[in-house]
């Protein structure tokens, strides 16, 4: 039996949360929706800072320059999610942010923002555990890139991205990645081969499978499974360190 996770959608929920926010923001400033296609950038490197962006559909990705001039994916937002925080200390965005797929974002002046939060301080709240938020995804994504092996890397990322889902009160048991390969691998540190490995390792020990509709679509029967698989993977490393 297949596993369809769905985040409970009370006010104490991820679910209810978002959509406080978003009822915060909409009763509290001007806000100006902007409709975004696959490869739209929100905002990019450099640009002058003075928006910060509320994810109320779609799926974007976060995009850095390496040192060497490469292309480095250093995040990823889901519903509900603040773009643009990272403009904030330098007065310019330091990352390229890009959508995945069509959605909607909603454009917030930053001044108006703080204008309005005055009078709302629930409104600095929500900006304040946005800021926490993006610390707590900056620490775990660095902690599981410098002690995961690789396969325990891929079934975390799809244990994320259906945690993320869960949590918005969708579906988990197929999910569509909206990456290729080669996007998950540059996000994981690791190459496309590597990550096509360890798909293909989940596949055949059923953690995962394939739909017939494309290799991006992949059905995750039981989410525990994954938790499961990083566990055996990393034990043996604990084991060894002792």
């Amino acid at each position: 039996m297949t596993e369809v996770t769905r985040s409970p959608k009370g006010p104490g929920s991820v679910v209810g949360r978002i959509a406080d926010v978003l009822q915060l923001l909409q009763d509290s400033m001007p806000i100006q929706r902007r409709i975004v296609r696959p490869g739209d950038s929100v905002y990019q490197v450099g640009q002058a800072f003075g928006t910060l962006y509320v994810v109320n559909s779609g799926y974007y990705k976060m995009v850095n320059l390496s040192g060497e001039g490469r292309e480095q994916v250093v995040g990823l937002y889901f519903k509900g999610d603040w773009l643009g925080l990272d403009g904030i200390a330098t007065a310019h965005y330091t990352c390229d942010a890009v959508a995945m797929d069509t959605g909607e974002v909603w454009a917030i002046r930053y001044d108006a923002l703080i204008q309005a939060a005055a009078h709302t301080p629930a409104l600095l709240t929500a900006l304040h555990e946005a800021m926490s938020r993006e610390l707590t995804r900056d620490h775990e994504s660095m902690l599981s890139l410098c002690t995961l092996p690789a396969d325990a890397r891929v079934a975390g990322f799809l244990r994320y991205w259906a945690h993320a889902l869960a949590q918005r009160g969708q579906r988990t048991d197929q999910i569509t990645l909206r990456m290729t390969r080669a996007e998950i691998g540059n996000y994981l540190g690791m190459t496309l081969e590597t990550v096509s490995r360890a798909l293909s390792r989940l596949a055949r020990g059923d953690v995962i499978r394939f739909s017939e509709k494309g290799r991006r679509d992949i059905q995750i029967p039981q989410v525990d499974a994954l938790t499961a698989f990083i566990q055996s993977t990393v034990a043996p490393m604990a084991a060894a360190v002792h």
